[in-house]
């Protein structure tokens, strides 16, 4: 379409006509007042949406502490382990436990530039003008990443407490460490590329990449400090039974014993000397390695888990497998996949599993009508429309097939409120922002928002239908590295 300039600019006339429309309408005004002085969210949140979505469960799980990924790009490994980490303390009889993710995000970096690495390798052809090759070269070792990436990490390093690999300043906030990482992997494979154009063979060229994996690991132990090759553990279990009020135990251990003639668990109680020692049980292990731990300690395994996604797409039909192309982030683990199915066999996936008493890892886009602060997810909540005088019409497959709500961050559902007709109508959700965050942490999800803008759920293949757990062994569609569902969660 050839037009002149000017029939392509705002026209003069036009200003003046939206400026008297928008001064003729009080609800302008007010609005503009509203959120010119207390930003678009607070002008925008609906009191009546709030009241709404009461924070009770009918199916609500125990967690421990809420955890805080600080300014890092780590929600998938946060949300991998709480889910993982809720298992453990209940196998385990412990009141509260976090795992290190300093630990995983070591590690992490480490496989994300030796496949980086390795990519630059696969596509020496490729002009680095090339949509391939931005995409590899876009993020070398970025922080974002997907359950599957968590899990090739678990299988190859294991898992410590945080207490054997603790926060850094570099773990919490991670742009300044990524950055140069990143900038040093450039220049890596720049001289990859101009050695193997000047006639270097590949195993040349795989020798000067484990070179440069020498100065990989010098930058990640500097900016993190060395991880732990074996460590120690200590812990506490709860006791036995709670006590009540009256200081008895909730269950007698002379119960159904014939040959009680009187219950001597009072008496027992009342010898025993009161210390301030504590008598809990404890467990205690000495120089355990991170594979040992998680192979000893961890009652699940990390492979028995699925992603299913909900991609309403023309070219992504339902019940079929997929693989995104260079997507590993662990080289030898494989890219990542997913089953895309119907809401109903997504959500039904969901419910089965919060009410067997397992939490989910899932995947959305966090910032479509949400409220960070107040803890809210819901589009009843952010009237955005009434505040603006438009309607937001767009369903989920315009917001994927349209870049507008991609998966970009990762939590953990810990609860959902069923109605009289069995049906969900809120969600629970543990996020990894920090107490001040939501309500302590948590956050509540309306229904109609989590069909909107969840994509992506972490299932035990145990919770799946038969259908769908048929489909994972049917041969993958292959997705190009840029297409919808397969931005990495930050």
């Amino acid at each position: 379409m050839t037009t002149d300039a000017s029939a392509r600019a705002i026209k003069p006339e036009l200003l003046r006509t939206y400026t008297e429309d928008f001064n003729k309408d009080r609800a302008n005004l007010i609005a503009a007042d509203a959120a010119v002085s207390a930003g678009v969210l607070k002008a925008a949140t609906d009191y009546r949406g709030v009241r709404a979505l009461p924070r009770d469960f009918s199916i609500e799980l125990k967690q421990g502490s809420i955890t805080n990924q600080e300014r890092s790009g780590r929600c998938w490994m946060f949300a991998s382990l709480n889910t993982l980490r809720y298992e453990l303390m209940h196998r385990w009889n412990l009141e509260d436990f976090e795992f290190s993710e300093t630990y995983l995000f070591f590690w992490d970096a480490m496989e994300k530039s030796n496949t980086y690495l390795e990519n630059v390798l696969r596509t020496l052809d490729e002009a680095t003008d090339s949509r391939l090759f931005e995409a590899i070269n876009w993020g070398p070792s970025d922080d974002g990443g997907w359950w599957q990436m968590f899990a090739a990490l678990v299988n190859k390093y294991g898992l410590v407490p945080k207490s054997a690999y603790p926060e850094s300043e570099n773990s919490r906030n991670s742009d300044d460490f990524k950055q140069y990482l990143n900038s040093k992997l450039r220049e890596f494979a720049a001289e990859l590329r101009r050695r193997s154009a000047a006639g270097a063979s590949e195993d040349e060229l795989r020798a000067l990449k484990d070179e440069y994996m020498g100065t990989v690991y010098r930058i990640c132990a500097v900016a993190l400090g060395e991880p732990p090759e074996k460590f120690d553990f200590f812990a506490r279990t709860k006791d036995d039974a709670e006590a009540d009020a009256d200081g008895k135990a909730d269950s007698c251990k002379c119960e159904g014993k014939s040959d009680a003639k009187a219950c001597k668990c009072d008496k027992d109680k009342s010898d025993k000397p009161k210390t301030g020692k504590d008598e809990r049980p404890q467990i205690r292990e000495i120089g355990i390695t991170p594979l040992e731990f998680y192979k000893k300690y961890m009652p699940v395994d990390v492979n028995d888990f699925v992603t299913l996604a909900n991609a309403p797409l023309k070219n992504r039909p339902f019940n079929r497998r997929y693989r995104i192309r260079f997507s590993a982030n662990v080289v030898e683990a494989g890219d990542m996949e997913f089953v895309n199915v119907p809401l109903d066999v997504f959500k039904k996936a969901a419910l089965d599993q919060l009410t067997a008493g397992h939490p989910i890892w899932f995947a959305c886009d966090c910032t479509q009508f949400a409220l960070r602060k107040d803890g809210f997810f819901d589009q009843s909540v952010v009237r955005v429309d009434q505040l603006f005088g438009t309607e937001f019409t767009g369903d989920k497959a315009h917001g994927l097939e349209y870049g507008d709500s991609p998966s970009n961050h990762a939590m953990t559902f810990t609860g959902v409120n069923l109605g009289e007709d069995g049906k969900p109508n809120r969600w629970k959700v543990e996020n990894s922002w920090g107490k001040d965050a939501g309500k302590d942490g948590y956050y509540v999800m309306s229904d109609a928002w989590f069909d909107r803008y969840v994509t992506e759920l972490i299932i035990r293949k145990e919770y799946l239908d038969d259908a769908t757990r048929a489909l994972l062994a049917a041969e993958p569609v292959e997705l190009d590295p840029w297409q919808p569902l397969t931005r990495r969660c930050r």
